[in-house]
């Protein structure tokens, strides 16, 4: 093919990649000379070419999704300061350091690439008068490089991880053309410019630079410094690609179409994109509400961010949102400790009676899902509802009573608890069954019994949101009772509790979510640690004890056993240091031999400090430890295994039905 089609052939790779396939004989003798022509006319006449009359549906389709555009520096700047385009993140802490700044600031003056950044088009909405408004862009992928070029070029301050405002101040040498944060050093140098902020916001110009800079350094010529100010200021017309997603796209278009351009293929959550789309409304006080968000989840793991935000984040204290999650600087609670994706979920199930986070996307964007078209109306009545929800959520009363019912359970430690979807099903469950007045005993058990019957049949494992959408929404039709019935039948039959249970027993995975409700099956109960004369299960969990093997790894391996043998979990147990150590690897025959024949005979006592028989076959019960197993040696491990695993299944039987 000639080099005078070389832009076609281009665009015939586009239209392929579109999904046409073009015919060999075409490629090899392509005659279309389109010049240059705009994408639009190439296509016409492209297909036209093909001898089809239209550009195909899929095609035109695809075009629509998104667009690609370069803006300069400097009005993307204007944009941002004129809140054409919002970052939803600027008020969240910067996590750049200061090094990656200067860097960015380098790589644009030396015309590198920098990166795509992405915004998503909010749709027009239909105004509460029947006028149109139209959206504004939101900054979806690309906040921290904004946000960089905002304090360094137009001197911005930013929040720490204190929250509290900071400048960061790029300095550079006009004599080695090279950047570096501004320090005292620095500042006291005269070859250096310790801040180019003022000279590229605009505070000074170009003359006053140099003749500052020159007086300074008297031995270099002016006439190039000032070209090689020219050249710094030449950082405002750089270009930067930016990527702007159509508003009418669905949340599940939006994502797909972000892994796909993501240049370091990270794809945002779903609750990323709520988080913008809130943080970027003002005028519902979507960016309070936010920051509500945002701090409880924070001062959920980290109590002492609280003298930190009470100081440095007025607008947030003066708030109505302040006084509901002050509560938190005193709580140390950590068995449910929620992120902002927890929170938004929690929220939107509960006030929404809805599961799938993309219907909030819309809903936030105001859309009317019967017209769907976008209505202001929506949008407000959006916003109110999550506030309230919201509230709900990080109410104080609220909060430590749903932390008692899972405590009740025998939850005593987080990691008991290896479902964060069953953990927040059952928030928005306690909060949806308090809204439907029902009373405080029933709301208890059936809180307790859906988290664990969630758990049991690992309930939200998979297609989450279609669950949590039928679950709620029954939920809401139905009394609670009948629901929790219908699934009792259906999910926990005879052969569940018999055959099905025993196998999700068959492990060799440390966290296996069956074992760990066997473990707080165990701490509601009362339960001692293996050979423990006092010490109980739950305080081993909370202080750290050992999981003991009861035919012992060391032992197994000397027999032959690999790890997926040896670590099954129907071979674990919670024991005291102490007691592990004793033990070794010896065979059970051996140590529970002695604790049966000499120990509880009046003997000394090695393993614990069980002296008495029935009291060690209470512990062996307690531990669903077959009584057979102090004559147990390696050749009866697999028949251990077994028994053990029919023991578990029976007690978390008993445990269910007893919440």
């Amino acid at each position: 093919m000639g080099t005078d089609y070389s832009d076609a052939c281009h665009r015939c790779c586009y239209a392929a990649v579109c999904g046409i396939l073009l015919p060999s004989v075409l490629v090899k003798n392509c005659k279309l000379r389109i010049g240059k022509k705009d994408n639009v006319s190439f296509r016409f006449d492209f297909f036209q070419f093909l001898g089809w009359s239209s550009v195909p549906r899929k095609i035109m389709d695809i075009e629509q999704q998104y667009s690609v555009n370069h803006f300069l520096i400097s009005a993307l700047l204007t944009y941002v300061e004129n809140k054409e385009i919002a970052i939803p993140e600027i008020q969240r802490p910067f996590v750049w350091n200061a090094s990656k700044v200067r860097d960015l600031i380098d790589s644009l003056y030396r015309g590198y690439p920098v990166g795509y950044i992405v915004t998503w088009q909010n749709p027009d909405m239909k105004l509460k008068d029947g006028k149109s408004s139209s959206g504004k862009k939101i900054l979806i992928d690309g906040q921290q490089r904004i946000t960089a070029l905002t304090a360094a070029i137009l001197g911005k301050a930013v929040k720490n991880t204190e929250y509290e405002d900071v400048h960061i101040k790029i300095a550079f040498n006009p004599k080695e053309r090279k950047f570096e944060v501004s320090n005292p050093a620095i500042q006291k140098d005269v070859t250096w410019i310790s801040d180019i902020a003022p000279f590229l916001s605009g505070q000074k110009r170009l003359r006053e630079v140099r003749e500052e800079y020159c007086s300074s350094n008297p031995d270099l010529d002016q006439d190039e410094i000032e070209d090689v100010l020219e050249e710094l200021k030449a950082i405002k017309n750089r270009q930067v690609g930016v990527i702007q997603l159509n508003g009418s796209l669905d949340i599940d278009a939006v994502t797909s179409i972000f892994i796909r351009i993501n240049s370091q293929g990270v794809p945002l959550s779903q609750a990323d994109f709520v988080m913008s789309k809130i943080a970027a409304n003002e005028t519902y006080g979507g960016n309070l509400l936010r920051k509500c968000i945002d701090h409880f989840s924070h001062l959920s793991v980290k109590p002492e961010f609280f003298s930190s935000l009470k100081a440095n984040d007025k607008e947030f204290v003066d708030s109505e949102y302040f006084p509901a999650i002050a509560w938190l600087k005193n709580e140390n609670e950590d068995i449910y400790d929620p992120d902002y994706s927890d929170i938004i979920r929690v929220a939107f199930l509960y006030g929404f009676s809805r599961g799938k986070l993309g219907d909030l996307v819309s809903l936030l964007s105001g859309r009317n899902f019967e017209t769907r078209e976008f209505e202001q109306s929506i949008e407000e009545n959006t916003y109110k509802i999550l506030k309230a929800a919201v509230l709900d959520f990080v109410n104080e009363t609220n909060f430590k009573r749903f932390l008692m019912i899972i405590s009740s359970a025998g939850f005593c430690h987080s990691k008991l608890i290896t479902s964060d979807n069953a953990l927040n099903f059952a928030y928005a469950l306690y909060l949806k069954l308090r809204s439907l007045n029902y009373s405080p005993e029933k709301i208890e058990k059936f809180v307790r019994r859906w988290l664990v019957l969630s758990i049991l049949t690992s309930r939200y494992s998979g297609s989450a949101e279609t669950r949590f959408d039928s679950d709620i929404k029954a939920v809401e039709d139905c009394p609670i009772e009948e629901v929790l019935a219908d699934e009792e039948e259906v999910n926990l039959s005879e052969s569940f509790w018999s055959v099905a249970l025993p196998q999700k027993l068959r492990s060799s995975y440390a966290n296996n979510p069956v074992f760990n409700l066997f473990l707080a099956a165990q701490c509601k109960n009362g339960a001692r640690g293996f050979l423990s004369k006092d010490i109980l299960v739950k305080d081993l969990i909370e202080q750290r004890g050992d999981v003991h093997h009861v035919f012992p790894k060391e032992y197994l391996k000397q027999g032959g056993l690999g790890k997926g043998q040896y670590n099954q979990v129907a071979n674990y147990a919670y024991v005291q240091s102490e007691i592990n150590i004793k033990i070794g690897k010896k065979a059970p025959d051996d140590y529970l031999g002695y604790v049966l024949n000499v120990q509880c005979e009046g003997g000394q006592c090695l393993y614990g400090g069980i002296t008495d028989i029935a009291d060690f076959k209470k512990n062996l019960e307690e531990n669903c430890i077959p009584f057979e197993t102090v004559e147990m040696d390696e050749s009866n491990y697999e028949e251990f295994l077994q028994k053990r695993r029919e023991l578990i299944s029976s007690r978390l039987k008993q445990y269910y039905f007893s919440l």
